[in-house]
């Protein structure tokens, strides 16, 4: 396909990359020379210098022969008038668009009023509160995905050093009696990425991915250990931008008492105005003496959700040492991410990976159900349609030639039915897969499963 991006930030560059590496044909706009520079230089992609709000610079750049447009520049407006050129002017048969604005819902409702159709329209902070929220009452967990409307979930942990886990092997902790339908489906190891099997050692500071059945999730949290906090009762918010003004929104309505940090004055006004039961502290949410004084100690959470990955990490440790029971951290650096789990900081949010998951599913080929990105692009959970045609049908997982990176984590039937199997499972047309496997390995098994399929987008 040939797929026009407009804006070369990270995120552009994120989707670039990806896009190229899976056979499409890729052209990115971008203002900025010498960004485009080092686009060039590491790009197997068309890079054209321009404003994306300009029609001559769209001609230009192809956007007539393109058959998608992904508009993902920092600016709204840019990105709305990019998708109105493409539409009015060339044509373009799908568009998507990235917004920041907290207004978000009414250009949804705008466009749609004007006839103006963008087909994915991305709210990184949107996405961001609903990956948080699940686990904000949890203290060991990182992050919860679920897949197929709910019925699996996939819980991300980091093993403590004083955990009965460490130095258990997989075919061990299987028989120490866990859900019947769990399973260990990735283990982050310093720089490594392991797709388990069964003569694996779990290791302390491992941090690892366990799949199961919704239903079966409380019993799976039991059996490792990780105990709920009854209910939020006070979170702290490091910075007021846009992210941490949704997530108080949401706080909010579930009664959660808030209080939110920021030093500048103006911001201070502008959100007091719109949060309506959050305390709005002017000052430092990252000082000591401060977070003492307004009652650290004891609190459900802190988040730390300045645009500064470094300000957030620091801050994110202190308060966990001040006594907070979970800590998140905002990340925009992929190569950060690692850092802080070896840190302990387990709960991570970054919203390039967010729009970069969300348009990948979009962008890739219509059996591709959702796409999750993990850690620094190297690992992605890929849940597929079974189709007609697919070789993998009708065959024990055993005698399926998978790729060594990657494992079958769920089957969902149509009938709602949801197993985490085993070698003799089979996938059925209609079923629901969740593979879970290595970014290098991606392309290789979507053309494996894929392989003869008819009715694709």
């Amino acid at each position: 396909m040939r797929i026009l991006i407009a804006g070369g930030g990270d995120v552009g560059a994120l989707i670039a990359r990806r896009l190229t590496r899976e056979g499409n044909e890729v052209t990115l706009v971008e203002k900025d020379e010498e960004r485009c520079q080092r686009l060039e230089e590491s790009l197997d992609a068309r890079i054209v210098r321009g404003d994306a709000a300009s029609y001559k610079t769209l001609e230009a750049a192809g956007l007539r022969d393109a058959g998608m447009l992904i508009a993902v520049t920092s600016s709204d407006e840019i990105n709305l008038l990019a998708c109105l050129i493409g539409q009015a002017e060339f044509g373009v048969r799908v568009k998507v668009a990235r917004l920041r604005t907290h207004e978000v819902d009414h250009w949804r409702r705008i466009c749609r009023d004007a006839g103006l159709h963008i087909d994915l329209i991305i709210h990184p902070e949107s996405e961001l509160a609903a990956r948080l929220l699940p686990v904000l009452n949890l203290p060991g967990v990182s992050e919860i995905v679920e897949f197929a409307g709910g019925k699996v979930k996939l819980a991300g942990f980091t093993v403590e050093r004083d955990s009965w886990l460490a130095g258990s092997t997989l075919e061990e902790l299987v028989r120490r009696g866990p859900p019947k339908h769990s399973l260990v489906a990735m283990i982050f190891r310093g720089s490594q990425v392991i797709i388990p099997h069964g003569a694996e050692r779990i290791q302390a500071e491992d941090h690892i991915y366990v799949i199961t059945r919704s239903d079966d999730f409380a019993n799976l949290l039991k059996f490792l250990g990780i105990q709920r906090q009854e209910r939020l009762e006070r979170v702290f918010i490091l910075g007021g931008k846009q992210i941490g003004i949704r997530i108080a929104e949401e706080l909010e309505k579930l009664k959660v008492a808030v209080k939110i940090f920021e030093q500048d004055a103006k911001r201070c006004q502008k959100m007091s105005r719109i949060l309506t039961d959050t305390v709005v502290v002017n000052g430092d949410g990252g000082d000591a003496e401060l977070l003492a004084e307004e009652n650290i100690a004891g609190a459900s959470a802190y988040l730390a959700l300045t645009n500064h990955d470094e300000d957030n990490l620091i801050a994110a440790l202190l308060a966990r040492r001040l006594g907070a029971r979970k800590v998140a951290a905002l990340i925009n650096r992929l190569n950060y991410l690692p850092l802080a789990q070896r840190l302990g900081i387990s709960t991570t949010l970054s919203p390039r990976l967010v729009t970069v998951d969300r348009i990948l599913q979009f962008v890739r080929k219509g059996v591709v159900l959702s796409v999750t990105t993990f850690r620094e692009e190297e690992a992605e959970a890929i849940e597929l349609m079974a189709v007609p045609g697919s070789p993998f049908l009708g065959k024990p997982l055993r005698d399926l030639k998978l790729p060594r990176e990657a494992i079958v984590g769920a089957i969902v039937r149509p009938t709602g039915e949801a197993i985490v199997p085993r070698g003799d499972a089979v996938i059925e047309e209609g079923d629901r897969v969740i593979f879970f496997t290595l970014e290098s390995s991606v392309s290789k098994l979507e053309k494996a499963f894929l392989a003869g399929k008819t009715g694709a987008r």
